[in-house]
């Protein structure tokens, strides 16, 4: 069971893999139907009921393809429906997060200097608040504001930053970016499970039972279908930026992430314009790089970070209390800060780095003990760091690590999947 923090490390991996496999899946359906629905050309001799068609063609063949607004006169008998895409993207987001984010909440989730919280209310926090978008959301859409659809989307967009900047009081930067993305994400997918396969159940039960459907469910329906598209490059951008500490680890890490929710909105209106009337609406990307560079002006704010003199004084956890009393923390703090600190510090020593990468940082016993999976996968268990072992951390020393991580995680597997 020592070896947990492997398995527990591929586990993670796996459930990461398929996350992004079927957001490709849902992202590419979502994008190829908004396309072909504003494609869609009036010729003569359509089909009673029918609204466009499209000819398309790929894989060495052509594809008809037509669209009625309501419904075909008969239900026809093979009729694929595109659900599982959008659910599969979403339980396996919402696995993730766990994994990350609650199991090892003491490390990613909680910022103590923004809050002083015990993980369960952390855990409570994140997992309450998924379900508070929608549920506002969804009222919006129900009111009158449905029928205006361009004042419904910049009350959505100001729900988003205000949901941005409560997550940075409360969160670390990497869990604010991540829990926004995973707020939206859950609009995205309420959409589809409580309004938009509803309402075409509803019109495939009227067709099936001979009366005509009403054709408010499928405006409805088009209408979330639309919030969707827009939401969804900005959604990728969140999912994304943990890598990024410039995205996610400066105070206007919400605004970052406001003006990424804009360049979304630009960038879909170009290529929705363009396959809706063939037009090019070039300024939009003009606006799109002046959103960029204002992403990247506020990215040089100071980071959210302690002090080397702070993060001395720091009072250790529980759980990194237990690793600075294991036999060989001593070796490990005279190996791990003078073979990574020259990238992973306050102020980086090695040429060309900037920022520590992807905000890890290993100075102090604080740092040190934050990262002790970490530090032993990537520098024990395996050669990824140093890369190209650059700073020569010789077999000994990496030994050293994997024996200081063992002693202190014993047999504990929850230990070993926390830490």
């Amino acid at each position: 069971m020592t070896e947990f923090a492997i398995i527990w490390d591929w586990i993670g991996f796996a459930v990461r893999w398929t996350h992004v496999i079927t957001a490709i899946a849902w992202i590419g359906s979502s994008f190829y139907f908004i396309a072909l629905d504003l494609g869609l050309r009036k010729v003569p001799h359509l089909p009673a009921g029918a609204h466009g068609e499209e000819w398309q063609v790929h894989g060495g063949g052509f594809y008809h393809i037509q669209k009625y607004l309501v419904a075909p006169d008969n239900m026809p008998d093979h009729l694929i429906w595109f659900k599982w895409e959008s659910y599969s993207t979403w339980l396996s987001g919402a696995a993730l997060l766990m994994i990350v984010y609650w199991v090892g909440g003491e490390l990613y989730l909680i910022d103590p200097a923004k809050a002083e919280l015990a993980l369960w209310q952390g855990i409570l926090i994140s997992a309450a608040s998924l379900s508070i978008g929608w549920l506002v959301y969804d009222r919006l859409c129900k009111s009158g504001l449905g029928e205006r659809p361009t004042l419904l989307m910049l009350l959505l967009f100001v729900l988003l930053v205000a949901m941005g900047y409560g997550y940075n009081q409360i969160f670390t930067g990497r869990a604010t970016m991540l829990h926004l993305g995973a707020f939206t994400a859950t609009i995205m997918t309420a959409n589809v499970f409580f309004i938009i396969m509803p309402n075409q159940r509803i019109v495939v039960k009227d067709l099936q039972e001979g009366r005509k459907p009403d054709p408010k469910y499928g405006k409805i329906a088009k209408l979330r279908s639309t919030h969707n598209n827009y939401l969804t490059l900005p959604v990728v951008f969140l999912m994304l930026s943990n890598h990024y500490p410039l995205a996610f680890a400066t105070e206007f890490n919400w605004l970052i992430a406001a003006l990424i929710f804009l360049m979304g909105v630009t960038i879909r209106h170009f290529f929705n314009t363009m396959h809706a009337t063939g037009s090019m609406k070039w300024w939009t990307w003009a606006a799109t790089a002046v959103l960029f560079i204002c992403v990247m002006w506020l990215s040089t704010a100071p980071l959210w970070q302690s002090s080397y003199e702070e993060s001395e004084a720091q009072v250790l956890s529980p759980m990194q209390q237990k690793f600075a009393d294991a036999a060989g923390f001593d070796d490990v703090m005279s190996i791990v800060p003078g073979r990574c600190a020259m990238c992973h510090a306050r102020e980086p020593g090695y040429e060309g780095i900037r920022r520590a990468p992807k905000h890890v940082l290993l100075e102090t016993p604080d740092d040190v003990t934050r990262a002790a999976r970490q530090i032993y996968l990537q520098a024990g268990l395996t050669h990824a760091m140093p890369p190209a072992n650059v700073s020569y951390m010789e077999p000994e020393e990496r030994q050293a690590i994997v024996d200081w991580y063992r002693e202190a995680t014993g047999e504990d597997p929850v230990q070993l999947a926390r830490n």
